[in-house]
Formats: C-alpha cells, sequence, structure tokens
C-alpha cells in the first residue's frame, strides 16, 4: 500500500523538483569546473589567505606560488561534487522521502563548510575598510547559495501535505520565550562588551588587549561589527510575530499573502547551525588549550568578557534553533487524516 501511494504523487513531485534540480546541477557543474581548474595549476579564485591573519589578501595570500592543492580543495571537491550530482538524479527519478533526506543532508553540508558565521562579521568588516580576502567570501557565499538550493530541491521531492489553513497562527509560549533569549543574548553578550571596547572601556579584558582590539579595528569596523550581530538578532522576532507568517500590509503587492515557511526558516536554520558549531569548536579549542598548559586560569580571569563571549554563541545557536523549530511546527502544513470507519454487525 506504501508503494502504491508513493507511487501516485510521484510523477508530480518529480515535476516540482525538476527546475531545483536544474539550478543544483548548474551551481555542482561549476563548482566541479573551477576545483579541475585549480587542479589543472590555474588559480583564479583560489586563496591561502588563513581566516585570521590576512596577509596580502588581494592577492590571496600567495594563492599562485601554491603548487599542490589540499585534497579537500582539489579531488576531495570534485568527489563530493559527483555525491552531490547523484543526490540530484535520484531526487528528480525516485520522489520521496529517502530522496528528500539526502537532499537535506547535502543542504547541511553545504551551508556547515560555508560556515556562514564568518560571513556575518567580514562583511560589514569588509565594507568599513578592513583588508578582506573576496576569493574566501564569494566562495562562501557561493557555499551557501548552494545549500539553499539544495534545501529548496529537498523540499520539492519530498512527499506533499494537506492544504495549509490561511492565517496567522500563534506558536507556542516556549517558542516565544527562547525567541526573547535569542534577541537577547547577541545585545547583552555581544553589543554591550564590544560596544564598551570601541569606547575605550576595558570591560572584562585588560588594557593591553583593550590596546590591541583598538590598534587593530578602526572605529568604522568596531561599530560594524558590534552591531551587526544584534541587529540580525531582532529578526527572530518574525518567528514569533504575525509579519513572521503574513506580509505586513506595507509591503506592496504582498499585503496579506501568506509568508513562504521556507523564507524565514532556511536562513534561521543556517545561523542556528553556523552559530552552534562555532561555539562547540570554540569550546573544544579552548579547553584544549587549557588542558596543554597554553592557556592559564589567570588568563581567563582577566579576559572573562572574551571567554563569555563563546557560550554566548553557542546559546545564541541553541536558542535560534528551538526557536526555528517551534517556527515550523507551527507553520507546517496540516496533513489531513482519514480514518477508516468500520461497522460490524
Amino acid at each position: 500500500m506504501a508503494d502504491r501511494s508513493a507511487s501516485r504523487y510521484r510523477p508530480a513531485t518529480a515535476g516540482r523538483a525538476r527546475p531545483w534540480a536544474v539550478a543544483c546541477i548548474v551551481f555542482v557543474v561549476g563548482e566541479v569546473a573551477l576545483r579541475l581548474f585549480w587542479i589543472a595549476g590555474g588559480r583564479w579564485g583560489y586563496t591561502a589567505c588563513d581566516r585570521t591573519d590576512l596577509v596580502d589578501p588581494a592577492g590571496g595570500c600567495g594563492a599562485d606560488r601554491v603548487e599542490a592543492l589540499p585534497f579537500w580543495t582539489g579531488w576531495g571537491a570534485v568527489g563530493f561534487g559527483v555525491a552531490l550530482a547523484v543526490v540530484v538524479v535520484c531526487a528528480v527519478r525516485f520522489a520521496g522521502r529517502s530522496a528528500a533526506t539526502a537532499s537535506w543532508l547535502a543542504a547541511a553540508l553545504l551551508l556547515l563548510v560555508a560556515f556562514p558565521l564568518h560571513l556575518l562579521f567580514e562583511i560589514p568588516a569588509a565594507l568599513t575598510g578592513r583588508p578582506s580576502d573576496w576569493r574566501d567570501l564569494a566562495a562562501r557565499l557561493a557555499l551557501v547559495i548552494g545549500g539553499v538550493l539544495f534545501a529548496g530541491l529537498a523540499n520539492a521531492a519530498g512527499p506533499r501535505h494537506g492544504p495549509v489553513t490561511p492565517g496567522f497562527h500563534p506558536v507556542p509560549r516556549w517558542t516565544r520565550l527562547w525567541a526573547y533569549v535569542a534577541v537577547a543574548l547577541p545585545v547583552v553578550g555581544w553589543a554591550v562588551p564590544h560596544g564598551l571596547w570601541v569606547l575605550g572601556v576595558p570591560f572584562g579584558i585588560s588594557a593591553s588587549k583593550l590596546d590591541d582590539i583598538q590598534r587593530n579595528l578602526s572605529t568604522q569596523t568596531g561599530v560594524a561589527i558590534t552591531l551587526v550581530p544584534p541587529l540580525a538578532g531582532l529578526l527572530v522576532l518574525g518567528l514569533v510575530q504575525r509579519w513572521g507568517q503574513q506580509f505586513p500590509r506595507w509591503v506592496p503587492g504582498l499585503r496579506g499573502r501568506r509568508v513562504p515557511p521556507l523564507l524565514a526558516v532556511i536562513p534561521a536554520g543556517l545561523v542556528a547551525l553556523a552559530l552552534v558549531t562555532y561555539g562547540v569548536l570554540s569550546v573544544a579549542v579552548f579547553v584544549g588549550q587549557l588542558r596543554a598548559g597554553d592557556l592559564r586560569w589567570s588568563d581567563v580571569w582577566d579576559g572573562w568578557a572574551v571567554t563569555a563571549t563563546l557560550l554566548v554563541f553557542l546559546g545564541w545557536g541553541v536558542s535560534l534553533g528551538i526557536t526555528t523549530t517551534g517556527y515550523t511546527l507551527t507553520t507546517r502544513p496540516r496533513q489531513e487524516q482519514t480514518a477508516d470507519v468500520s461497522t460490524s454487525s
């Protein structure tokens, strides 16, 4: 019976998935072609810059002098591209729950590799004049786009649900509470200390550390880095307010219409994944430095505000992820249940 019902929705589902599949294939072909170009010796778009130590970012930090590519930059990426192409073909030929799961996994991996949290800080810094590596930023943006495309493919290839009930659906109370936590954390845990550092107040850090910050960051860059996270955090309110489910009346052409859930879920889930990943990795590095003796507890107490930032990112990601889950459960289509009524004599 399950196979028979699956065969009924598969042709229509495959038709919905085909445009997304074409876009995903274009992305995969572009990425694989670029990696093959690097393997052949070309270096256009390639970067050898480290994330934190940008030396000659305009020239890719000596990218032209790199002879041997790292495995995952070259052949490893090509193999991953081939696997992505297989996922796309399966999503069209065998549309259903399994194909959708594989596409969601591909989207998550692409977004994880893109590490979009880096873009959240690097792009504002670059716009204010800080030397930045455009190759790295472009590569990450491309991976983010690829992740979004595969998420769209997963949504189109999955089984269909019942019709969506129009109107606003209030989210559960626990979702609203976690949303407030997700809004407050970047303000209290990031904007406040960074704002004080920009103003020259050594809040939670040593005076020497404050001198390093003010010497390496211009006022414009410091202000941009300080304001971006809390402003981005305010968007979380859309997951618990009416304007996150229905376009406001002042939006021309869309007023009152339903907001596609993926328009909110994909960016929120992407940021939550990046925040949790960054928080977990940062805490792991911090613990490793303590165990190896590279970091002393006295240094931690002297710069407790910097250490607390690691927990802020982790808590922000968890609270945003829980809020996104609540929004998804609230806005998902209500599948109509049909019960078999049996009569007995």
